[in-house]
């Protein structure tokens, strides 16, 4: 099969396309046909050797953790799923033709490959985030860096579950957040007083999502630094805010978008769709930032 593969830590240049064997479903797997594979920040750094200290690679090394597509093995001790089931979750290695998935859910009905590639990380890292603040129902919380993958997924599930929200783009990206539920406003300098102008009595909590050095406006909007939850800003702690980077529980993740999408009030829209041979291109465009929804790769047909 085709597949996704890197032999040196280096820029997206180090992909390349080549031939392996089909990998196969052990106990508690499944192995999907993959139809699409989510594109994450986690991709490129693991790639570029970022996290080579917490994520030892033995080369060649695969790349891709998220992917959709339909179930052609079930491994040992599984339940609840067959063959042809359309499925999406998480594995490694899913920029290929097959993927071993060691978590999943059932796509609802209507949605797409493309857009369930897009789900598994956004969604498991916006529900772990949400859950490191202790929020009522009715507060307020701002999320700066909303119109990418994680920002799209928090903004909707923290409306259902009964916060306001608003949330920083560029200008471009307004009428996005608009659509997802938030209060929309810009990014950069001034943030603290745009946010008071929408919120006079600052916000109940705040969660950075690009790492862009807001961390101290952040403290300010929210007056306690222990309300303010960083996913890419590694020190924040050094400022009395939190850092979230272990993973939380996955296949609930999954369970819980499936839900909502069903329920009608979940969508992270594809920004654009690559070929398996446009993996580099698809890790540069996300590690340039400015992505409204998700990008995902697709095998060649």
């Amino acid at each position: 099969m085709k597949a996704i593969q890197f032999s040196q830590y280096g820029g997206p240049e180090v992909l390349e396309v080549v031939e392996v064997t089909e990998p196969h479903a052990g106990p508690g797997q499944v192995r999907i046909r993959v139809e699409a594979s989510g594109v994450n920040g986690m991709d490129w750094k693991i790639r570029q050797g970022f996290l080579k200290e917490m994520i030892p690679l033995e080369f060649p090394a695969g790349s891709g953790l998220d992917a959709a597509g339909t179930v052609d093995e079930v491994g040992e001790g599984v339940t609840g799923v067959d063959v042809g089931d359309e499925v999406f979750g998480q594995g490694s290695s899913t920029l290929a033709e097959f993927a071993v998935l060691q978590h999943w859910a059932k796509s609802p009905a209507l949605l797409t490959p493309e857009e369930a590639a897009g789900y598994p990380i956004p969604v498991e890292t916006a529900i772990r985030i949400l859950g490191q603040v202790d929020l009522r129902r009715g507060q307020r919380i701002l999320v700066s860096g909303a119109a990418g993958g994680v920002g799209s997924a928090l903004v909707q599930i923290a409306k259902d579950r009964g916060f306001e929200v608003i949330g920083t783009a560029s200008a471009a990206n307004q009428d996005y957040l608009v659509e997802l539920g938030a209060i929309p406003t810009t990014y950069g300098d001034g943030l603290v007083e745009r946010v008071r102008a929408l919120s006079p009595e600052g916000v109940d909590a705040a969660f950075d999502i690009s790492g862009s050095g807001v961390i101290p406006e952040l403290i300010e909007l929210t007056g306690d630094a222990s309300k303010v939850v960083s996913i890419a800003d590694f020190s924040a702690p050094e400022q009395g805010a939190q850092v979230s980077s272990d993973a939380g529980d996955m296949t609930a993740a999954l369970e819980e978008a499936a839900r909502l999408y069903a329920a009608g009030h979940f969508t992270i829209p594809v920004e654009r769709a690559f070929h398996l041979e446009q993996a580099g291109e698809a890790q540069a465009a996300s590690a340039g930032g400015h992505v409204r929804g998700r990008l995902v790769v697709v095998p060649v047909g």
